[in-house]
């Protein structure tokens, strides 16, 4: 029981904040381009590779805080259903070119960036 709660918990804070972030970005930037889920899923990528590196190399977290940050935060906070979702809309539209940037970015700097939050987590 203390697992779904911490899972729902947690959850409920990371869908809150793709949320909040992704409609500030949207705002910021319009919404021709899907950046708003751009810019929560390649923060998430940072912030699960730093995550990772505290908790696999470092040993920083507890199991407990593990569930919460890396499982229920990041994984509400990112959304990679929504990354398709978006991706299908401009290739509906006609625009091949932004649908094929917006998969490429978010899968290749997602992963640089992952790979910069493990070196910072490592660091600590």
């Amino acid at each position: 029981m203390k697992t779904v709660l911490i899972l729902a918990a947690s959850g409920a804070i990371g869908t809150l904040a793709r949320y909040s972030l992704s409609g500030l970005v949207y705002r910021v930037f319009g919404s021709r381009f899907p950046h708003g889920t751009l810019a929560v899923n390649l923060i998430g990528c940072f912030l699960l590779g730093f995550l990772a590196a505290l908790a696999e190399v470092r040993f920083m977290l507890t199991p407990s805080m593990r569930l919460f940050l890396m499982i229920g935060f990041c994984g509400a906070f990112t959304t990679f259903s929504t990354l398709i979702y978006e991706t299908f809309h401009l290739i509906r539209d006609g625009q091949t070119v932004s649908a094929f940037l917006n998969l490429v970015i978010t899968v290749i700097l997602g992963f640089i960036l992952f790979r910069t939050g493990m070196l910072i987590g490592e660091l600590i």
